[in-house]
This record gives C-alpha cells, structure tokens and sequence, in this order.
C-alpha cells in the first residue's frame, strides 16, 4: 500500500496541476475553506475564489518549483516566468488532513525594486541570471 502523500508532495503536486492548467486537479489539494494572503498587495484569497483569480490570470506563464519542504507546515520556493519578467514567490502552507488550508506568498518581481543608495559599496548589484535562479526542482 503507497504511504500517503506528505504535506510537502501535496504543496508540490498542487503547483505542479497550476502549472498544467489542470484546475480540478488543482481544487482536490485545497480545502474548501482556503485561506490565501497575499501580504506584497494586501490580499486575501478565500475559498473557490483563490482558483477562480488563478484561471483567469492572463497567459504566457510558466511554474518553476525550486524547492519544498515541510509536512504540516511547508514551505516552498517557486519561480513564475511570463514574457520577459520573471517572480519569485515563497510561500507558507498549512496542510491538515490532505488538504491547503491556509497559505501566505511573498510574491517579487526578480530585479523590480532598485537596491537603495545606502547600499551601494556593500553588496554587488547582479542580473536576474547570476542569481542562481535557475536551480534545479526539488
């Protein structure tokens, strides 16, 4: 008999149905109650709703999971490419019982936000391509 799916599988195949557009696969990892903060923009994403703004986001992206880890509580790194600009989101997952039940992402635009002044002396200023960005998925 297959041992059951850890918090971190489950995190992990739910981005991975995003990514395949395959919503009623994606909606069997949520639980029907779902709480999603997005803390960047102050939102937050309840229940249906959370998948609904998922399918009708506009086009052209594409999932990179980087990294997961975790069982009750998950973490995972993932990056979303669309055109030319690509995102880096960390997210935070509760998982009960086989299911999503709250989560919050930090969502950035890699290379969005200018390094401030003070800064400059202290650290290197890279391209998007040297930041190791383009790891393996785990």
């Amino acid at each position: 008999m297959p041992s059951p799916m850890t918090g971190a599988d489950i995190v992990r195949a739910f981005h991975h149905a995003m990514q395949a557009r395959d919503w009623q696969r994606a909606a069997t990892f949520l639980a029907p109650d779902v709480v999603i903060e997005w803390p960047a923009t102050c939102e937050r994403l309840e229940g249906e709703r959370f998948l609904a703004m998922q399918r009708d986001y506009p086009e052209g992206w594409e999932i990179t999971v980087l990294e997961v880890a975790g069982d009750a509580r998950v973490a995972s790194r993932v990056r979303v490419d669309q055109g030319d600009v690509s995102y880096l989101c960390a997210g935070f997952y509760d998982v009960d019982g086989g299911f999503i039940t709250r989560g919050v992402e930090h969502w950035v635009t890699v290379g969005g936000d200018p390094a401030p002044a003070w800064r400059e002396g202290y650290a290197k200023r890279l391209k998007p391509s040297e930041l190791g960005l383009a790891l393996a998925p785990r």
